[in-house]
């Protein structure tokens, strides 16, 4: 592939922050989502909130939400932006014990809020992992991606 076809590369190959100020600030919209699998018994300590470190789920996300809040200084290319919202929902199934997390994050500016999205369910997921390894060090953290981005030039984008 051609650096010159990937926005995080100049002329020469070099790696730099994309230059967003001549983009209209526009709302944007990102949502993402990721799972985790686990054994049964640690399943339950998440659904029953017996974990010894505490709400599992409360805390994953504070987590998420502060993820997406940090994005830029987690990946060194992204801009920081003004969050307007970021919002984290869990969805727990039990005939396989997975937590499927879903994020929504927001801002109305110059670059786009799927980096923010992503970055939120990847360290929720990561925050469940931690606060149930005693009990389940083989929890399988799986499918993080981008369901859905509107606003900016590219507009409005849904995944398969």
């Amino acid at each position: 592939m051609n650096h010159s076809e990937l926005s995080h590369f100049d002329n020469n190959g070099q790696a730099h922050m994309v230059d967003v100020g001549e983009k209209a600030a526009t709302r944007r919209v990102a949502v993402a989502e990721g799972i985790i699998r686990m054994n049964e018994t640690a399943y339950q300590h998440l659904i029953q909130g017996s974990s010894k470190k505490g709400d599992v789920l409360g805390i994953a996300r504070i987590a998420a939400i502060q993820a997406a809040k940090q994005t830029s200084s987690l990946i060194p290319l992204c801009h920081p932006i003004g969050l307007t919202r970021a919002a984290v929902d869990f969805h727990c199934n039990e005939s396989n014990h997975s937590v499927r997390i879903q994020t929504q994050t927001e801002t109305t500016g110059q670059t786009g809020v799927e980096m923010e999205a992503l970055t939120a369910a990847s360290v929720g997921l990561l925050t469940i992992y931690d606060m149930l390894k005693a009990v389940d060090k083989g929890m399988v953290i799986e499918t993080v991606r981008l369901l859905q981005k509107s606003g900016g030039k590219s507009g409005e984008w849904q995944a398969d």
